[in-house]
């Protein structure tokens, strides 16, 4: 996205979510036949599929004692949560990062290099990205922990624990902003948004990813971590649909200059 530059910023709506969740396995298991039966519903799977999805459900109902009941589990806060997952967010096994960067960096490889930030730039892996490709890095995240990781790869960028809702970045400073799979946490999209396209020059760019939740039908996408000190709890993040962030961003004067979702093996999105 490249934009025309629009003053605007409002405080964050006031939190009104539950504090504690309750993660149910058998729920958990049921939800996913469900999500089965609806495709075959749909159409997707011939009447042996359904037959054998209602079989299963049966299987798990039989077996609620065996599965084991849910947790109590209160609201984490989100830098908190981060803090714990920073020393393994970078594994291999973080398949989201894979794929988020597969579709991110060459958009980023395609812009001119200059001046960028790295908003909620967590371990720092876009940041360190654009820093090889000749780009001058700042880094915002809230996590001191995700922080640590991310000095020692960019010894030399300018890192800050700050809060995207006041960037320490004067006006119409920044080239190119990035914020990578972040922004589910955020209720509102606009307030963001709007403190984004503040620090971004005339003709700059701003580059988005967010997963927007993987909860079919829900409107939370609760995120279970353990903080430092192996505390489980849960980081509140929103699923907001690729309307809002068009909305978003829109309003600012932003023009969209792409718009990329992960194709499955299937052929779906993602």
């Amino acid at each position: 996205m490249s934009h025309h530059p629009v003053r605007r910023s409002t405080d964050p709506e006031p939190d009104r979510e539950p504090i504690v969740i309750h993660p149910h396995p058998l729920a958990y298991l049921l939800g996913l036949q469900g999500v089965a039966l609806f495709r075959s519903f749909n159409g997707e799977f011939d009447r042996a599929y359904a037959e054998a999805r209602i079989a299963e459900v049966r299987a798990l109902l039989d077996a609620v004692d065996e599965i084991g009941g849910g947790v109590d589990v209160p609201v984490l806060d989100t830098a908190e949560g981060y803090d714990g997952w920073a020393p393994a967010y970078d594994q291999p096994r973080n398949l989201m990062l894979e794929r988020e960067q597969a579709i991110v960096w060459p958009i980023l490889e395609s812009l001119p290099v200059g001046l960028s930030l790295d908003v909620a730039c967590g371990t720092g892996r876009h940041a360190a990205h654009l820093a090889g490709l000749g780009h001058r890095v700042i880094g915002v995240d809230t996590s001191p922990g995700m922080l640590e990781v991310a000095r020692v790869k960019l010894p030399d960028a300018e890192l800050h624990l700050a809060d995207w809702h006041a960037l320490p970045v004067a006006d119409d400073q920044v080239d190119t902003v990035v914020c990578g799979l972040a922004l589910g946490h955020a209720r509102d999209l606009r307030p963001v948004f709007a403190e984004l396209v503040r620090v971004l020059k005339p003709g700059g760019h701003l580059v988005i990813s967010d997963s927007r939740g993987l909860m079919e039908g829900a409107l939370l996408y609760p995120m279970v971590f353990e903080d430092r000190a192996g505390e489980l709890g849960f980081i509140r993040a929103w699923v907001h649909p690729t309307s809002a962030y068009l909305r978003a961003a829109l309003s600012l004067g932003l023009q969209v200059r792409s718009c990329e979702e992960y194709v499955g093996a299937h052929g779906r999105s993602r």
